[in-house]
């Protein structure tokens, strides 16, 4: 049976994640291969509750008060908004012959979460809650300059969201800096994404197309 690539985009808030994988989409399409472009937090039931607790739209009442998840609360939605993503969504398409293509995965989870948490057992645990994650055909690192992706947010005007502060953004690109030492074994490449949309669209496929050319399953 032929099954679709799974490519996950990967960086911090403002290195253009949601534009590549929107672009990358797009060229699959115009070589005449299909392609499902989607996200995480997924679109389905448990990750339209995370995308409500980020914005902070959705709390939870402790003691008289109103207040955010903790992080293993958060660490156990997004784990299980994945698996829900995985099987109801992604693997079908995969199993289609569909290639996938993911706004964020579970390397985001490891790196925010353990990040945010400041608990030294955190980033294992995260990887064990997510062990039966299927791993991706192909993880592109989008590295940008803090200062540039603070400039993309504010030009975006979106509304601030729980991860948004910039001396934490700056301690998320030092964490991505060492992915693939964190997750060895896994496809990891780096683009430099302080370039144009259209320049790192092109370097992106770039790895896609060496994918390809190794043989893996299209």
């Amino acid at each position: 049976m032929i099954r679709g690539d799974f490519i996950v985009f990967e960086g911090i808030d403002g290195s253009g994640t949601t534009t590549q994988a929107a672009a990358i989409g797009k060229k699959f399409s115009e070589i005449g291969l299909p392609a499902h472009v989607t996200q995480e937090p997924s679109s389905g039931p448990v990750g339209s509750v995370i995308r409500q607790i980020l914005t902070g739209r959705l709390m939870v009442r402790a003691a008289e008060a109103l207040m955010k998840p903790t992080w293993r609360s958060m660490a156990l939605l997004f784990a299980a908004d994945r698996e829900d993503h995985l099987q109801s969504e992604m693997m079908p398409n995969l199993e289609e012959g569909v290639n996938i293509v993911c706004d964020r995965y579970v390397y985001s989870s490891v790196i925010y979460q353990s990040l945010s948490t400041g608990y030294e057992g955190a980033e294992e645990w995260i990887k064990e809650i997510n062990r039966f994650a299927r791993e991706p055909d192909l993880v592109i690192y989008l590295r940008v300059d803090p200062e540039e992706a603070l400039r993309r947010r504010i030009e975006r005007d979106r509304k601030a969201e729980l991860f948004d502060d910039p001396e934490f953004q700056q301690q998320l690109a030092e964490k991505y800096e060492k992915l693939s030492q964190m997750f060895p074994g896994t496809p990891i490449v780096t683009v430099d994404a302080n370039r144009s949309p259209e320049e790192v669209t092109k370097a992106c496929w770039a790895e896609v197309e060496a994918l390809r050319a190794k043989g893996a399953p299209v």
